[in-house]
């Protein structure tokens, strides 16, 4: 690459030659005005006001104007006479953190080059010792008939040269600013942060101009006789933000397509309590119904038996008082069972055993009347142990 300016990096007393090399370069499309009824080249010719004579590169100078109008003639000898250090050298001033540089100052940038061999080792320390400080120097330095500020930083293996902007070029931000008071919603933050993340990083190398390749399209395919005007679609601008959850929901979805991650956004809304409501996405879960006609007829079932009429003897209505009240009891039982299942099992054990014993008395006095009665009570008792036993059961 060719150099634009030869000097020395001033670090100390340590002094690095160096040469210094644009590190940019404009990719943009340059257009020739021409006159439109012939197509010729419109060129700018440089005249001297005075005698109306074309001047040519080598007859031009520099001059300074007054307040008058008078000028000053100034030459490139009177300029390197300055007695500024700067005229040759990049005077390394200070070593800063890189965050303590406001990016508005950022100018052109240039590759500083070691020049010659006597460079190499001062040039590698000073490269070395900004990558271990994890600083920028800043330094003045003369180009173009004044004096500039830069800052020195390692990119790769070389020094880099960034021109700075004087502090007192950078303009102050007044009447930028909105001035109506807006609040910002959490929920807003929330879904702006949403779409931050959905967006990701990106490639820097990966970005290129597409309004250059359409342009660069266009010229080769006028050039070939073969281009045709498209209609361009042109989106509304300066239109008014109705509802900035919904465009921030929106751009969220669409953000996620765009990567395939799949359709919505839903999450970014979830996390952040916004969109919820009617139409949010949101499942119901259906109530059980009760079965309540089951239970009351199961807790009717004891009254029906009871209730139950019957026409043979006074023994018979005794058995039956008998039986109703076993039910009852096997119903309680049945109540604690659920309740406790090992204080049932033990009462269901003992009302077995009182039956049996029961049933054995009445066998023995069968045969005569009182115990034909006690025989009819005993097979009451039978009756009314059987459904207790299907209970149980």
């Amino acid at each position: 690459m060719r150099s634009i300016w030869n000097g020395a990096i001033s670090f100390g007393l340590v002094s690095i030659p160096i040469k210094l090399v644009n590190a940019t370069e404009s990719h943009s499309i340059s257009f020739r005005q021409i006159h439109l009824a012939d197509g010729g080249r419109i060129r700018y010719r440089k005249v001297c006001e005075l005698d109306g004579e074309e001047v040519s590169a080598a007859e031009i100078g520099k001059g300074y104007e007054e307040a008058d109008g008078s000028v000053i003639p100034i030459t490139d000898e009177d300029l390197a006479q300055l007695p500024l250090a700067t005229a040759k050298t990049i005077e390394i001033m200070s070593f800063v953190p890189a965050e303590e540089i406001d990016p508005l100052q950022m100018d052109a940038a240039y590759y500083l080059a070691a020049n010659g061999a006597t460079a190499a080792k001062p040039y590698t320390l000073l490269r070395e010792a900004l990558k271990r400080s994890r600083k920028v120097a800043i330094a003045k330095f003369a180009l173009r008939g004044r004096e500039r500020l830069g800052m020195l930083r390692v990119v790769d293996d070389v020094i880099a040269m960034h021109g700075l902007l004087w502090p007192d070029e950078i303009r102050a931000p007044e009447g930028v600013a909105p001035d109506a008071e807006v609040t910002v919603r959490d929920a807003e933050l929330d879904l702006a942060d949403a779409l931050m993340a959905t967006l990701g990083e990106v490639e820097m190398e990966s970005l290129h101009d597409d309004y250059r390749d359409a342009v660069e399209a266009m010229i080769a395919a006028k050039a070939g006789g073969a281009f045709e005007p498209a209609e361009a679609t042109v989106e509304p601008a300066g239109g008014q933000v109705i509802d900035l959850m919904a465009a921030l929901e929106k751009s969220v979805r669409a953000a996620k397509a765009s990567r395939g991650e799949g359709e919505g956004g839903g999450g970014a809304e979830d996390e952040s309590g916004a969109g919820a409501g009617p139409g949010a996405g949101g499942e119901v879960t259906p109530m059980r119904r009760r079965s309540g006609g089951a239970g009351r007829k199961t807790a009717a079932a004891p009254k029906a038996v009871g209730g139950k009429k019957s026409t043979a003897a006074s023994a018979k209505k005794t058995a039956a008082s008998a039986g109703a009240a076993s039910k009852k009891k096997t119903t309680t039982a049945r109540s604690g069972t659920a309740k406790s299942g090992s204080g049932a099992t033990k009462s269901g054990t003992t009302k077995s055993t009182s039956t049996a014993s029961a049933k054995k008395a009445a066998t023995k006095k069968a045969g005569t009347a009182g115990g034909a009665k006690k025989a009819g009570t005993a097979a009451g008792a039978k009756k009314a142990a059987a459904p207790r036993k299907r209970a149980s059961a």
